[in-house]
């Protein structure tokens, strides 16, 4: 049978040696820290044995729980999918780990009936247990022929080239998706790999793809050198490879090639329109298509809540269109960030509408450039068109993050609750670290009482936001996404430590008080507090905050209070929405 590896407290030895010696005397290879050779850094030696396990057995104690060692392995099988998880002593596996089950070894004392070894027996077998012939793949294919395009290794040797060598492995598997006779795995469940040493015929496996597609990326200056391989996922043998040299120039011309390499050793036949369709490039310029994958690394990447990342993607995509008029890609992210500075972070600048309509002018099929549409629509009150050219958009770009969220936001206004969830739980599966899309998932379980999808949410959105801080300890907004979770927990003190430590570092973050004021007035019963939260941030509210507010969930507290009627009423004659109810608008078709 296949490998296992215990991870676990130095205090709780002796329990994971009778646990190694229990999987041993079933058949499985199993490997602790007490092998470590002497002549390997130890680093080095747990990284390799973790990445090469079929079953990562992650024991948690009020030890554990506390290491950084057992913190940093579960979470690496976490991302391989091969953790399996037990407490010792009853300690509940601390975030995000909590969202996966454990098994329950308190006071075990090797008996093999006992219900919790039987249920982390069950789950190390299911992984790394024995292989039959012409067993099922986890993942059943639609086609005859299936493949999974992981990240290519970035070997610049400067960690702020990933985005090239990202880019590249997105546009192989775009290319590859055109294939009518092809099944194409997702660019985000590829990327789920990256950073890995995977094994390629497990992965193709867990998958259930036939084959596989990996590469590395090497640019420096004008050169770039790309290797690409495809690897036969039941055997692992090649079945074709091969290495390019060439100038920047050259990179689409390199693309195409390994596209109809890869199509050609799969022994596919390429219809006449599937053929133009790899060889078309929304640019031909490699200057405005290297600025552009920059840009969309910082969009993917940035910190959510930061304007900043607004402002890099608005920058950048403006230099890439000034090079290239008719890229239209560009102009769709540039219409992306220059609505959210618009609408969200309430700055004076163009509100995305113009880039939009020219993306959509040269490739009306990018569902994104629909999105400052929806918006512009919106601020000028004209809700049934809005949500026209939302169901648009939907309807283009169905697994696309970008649409998910702004659709989920456009139901929350409808009050379509349910709805809302399921876009952000798309969004939220597209883009894991979205602590946002976390964040307002908190809000919908609550309105809806699912409290334990409320949990799970709430403490995601705190584990995604403790990620930001570490790098970025000023983003106020994260801090209230954090606010706003410890909240819903019930954990009032840790809710206000947060509230009190993001209104030092961005007190005049208004859209950070917004949500103060909804975890006030939703967890809290604190009314008072809310509408003081309130009353500064929709002081100087546009629409797109207004029918926010008048939708939210958070809110239902305060809608019979004349303080809050007032403050709504204020603002709406200000920004001439009497009479408008956006709420309400319209039915699902």
């Amino acid at each position: 049978m296949s490998h296992v590896f215990i991870s676990y407290a130095r205090a709780d030895e002796a329990a994971a040696k009778m646990i190694a010696d229990s999987l041993r005397e079933d058949g499985f290879e199993v490997w602790r820290d007490d092998e470590l050779p002497a002549h390997r850094p130890y680093a080095e030696v747990i990284e390799e044995r973790v990445q090469g396990a079929r079953a990562v057995v992650a024991l948690w104690s009020s030890q554990a729980a506390k290491s950084q060692w057992v913190r940093a392995e579960a979470d690496t099988a976490r991302s391989a999918r091969t953790l399996v998880q037990a407490s010792l002593d009853g300690t509940v596996p601390p975030m995000p780990f909590n969202q996966i089950q454990c098994a329950d070894l308190k006071g075990w004392d090797g008996d093999r009936s006992a219900a919790g070894w039987r249920k982390l027996a069950a789950s190390v077998v299911e992984l790394a247990g024995p292989e039959t012939n012409g067993a099922p793949a986890e993942r059943k294919s639609t086609r005859a022929v299936s493949i999974c395009v992981l990240p290519f290794q970035n070997m610049s040797g400067d960690p702020e080239q990933e985005y090239f060598s990202d880019g590249i492995s997105e546009d192989i598997t775009t290319d590859l998706s055109k294939v009518s006779a092809l099944e194409v795995i997702s660019r985000n469940t590829a990327f789920t790999f990256k950073g890995q040493s995977v094994n390629v015929s497990q992965m193709a496996r867990k998958l259930g793809v036939t084959h596989v597609v990996e590469g590395s990326v090497r640019k420096v200056g004008n050169q770039v050198r790309i290797t690409a391989q495809l690897i036969d996922g039941r055997s692992g043998g090649h079945v074709w490879a091969d290495r390019f040299d060439r100038d920047l120039t050259d990179i689409f011309t390199i693309q195409d090639e390994i596209s109809r390499a890869i199509v050609r050793a799969l022994k596919l036949k390429l219809l006449p329109e599937e053929k133009k369709a790899i060889e078309h490039r929304e640019t031909q310029n490699p200057e405005a298509y290297n600025l552009y994958l920059l840009a969309r690394q910082y969009w993917l990447t940035g910190n959510i809540g930061d304007l900043r990342r607004e402002e890099r993607v608005m920058r950048i995509c403006s230099r890439a269109v000034e090079i290239d008029p008719y890229y239209a890609r560009a102009w769709a992210l540039l219409g992306l960030a220059q609505s959210n500075l618009r609408y969200v972070f309430r700055c004076e600048v163009d509100d995305g509408y113009a880039a939009a309509h020219a993306a959509l002018t040269i490739d009306p099929a990018i569902a994104e450039a629909h999105l400052p549409m929806v918006r512009r629509l919106e601020d000028r009150l004209r809700y049934a068109e809005a949500d026209a050219a939302m169901e648009t958009a939907l309807q283009l770009g169905p697994e696309s993050w970008e649409v998910s969220k702004e659709g989920a936001r456009v139901y929350m206004r409808q009050r379509r609750l349910a709805d809302a969830a399921a876009l952000l739980e798309k969004a939220v599966a597209l883009m894991e670290s979205d602590v946002h899309g976390w964040a307002r998932l908190v809000t919908l379980y609550h309105a809806l009482g699912d409290s334990t999808a409320k949990k799970i949410a709430a403490e995601t959105t705190i584990a995604e936001a403790e990620k930001i801080l570490a790098h970025d300890a000023s983003n106020g907004a994260v801090m209230s996404f954090g606010a706003g979770a410890y909240a819903a927990l019930g954990q009032v003190d840790r809710a206000r430590e947060w509230a009190e430590r993001a209104a030092l570092v961005d007190p005049d973050n208004l859209s950070m008080r917004y949500n103060f004021a909804c975890a006030l007035a939703a967890y809290g019963g604190d009314y008072d507090g809310a509408l003081r939260q309130l009353e500064r941030s929709l002081a100087s509210a546009g629409v797109f905050h207004i029918t926010m507010a008048e939708a939210d969930p958070d809110l239902d507290g305060l809608r019979q209070d004349p303080r809050f009627v007032a403050m709504i009423g204020r603002a709406k004659k200000r920004l001439g929405m009497e009479g408008k109810s956006p709420a309400t608008s319209p039915a699902r078709p």
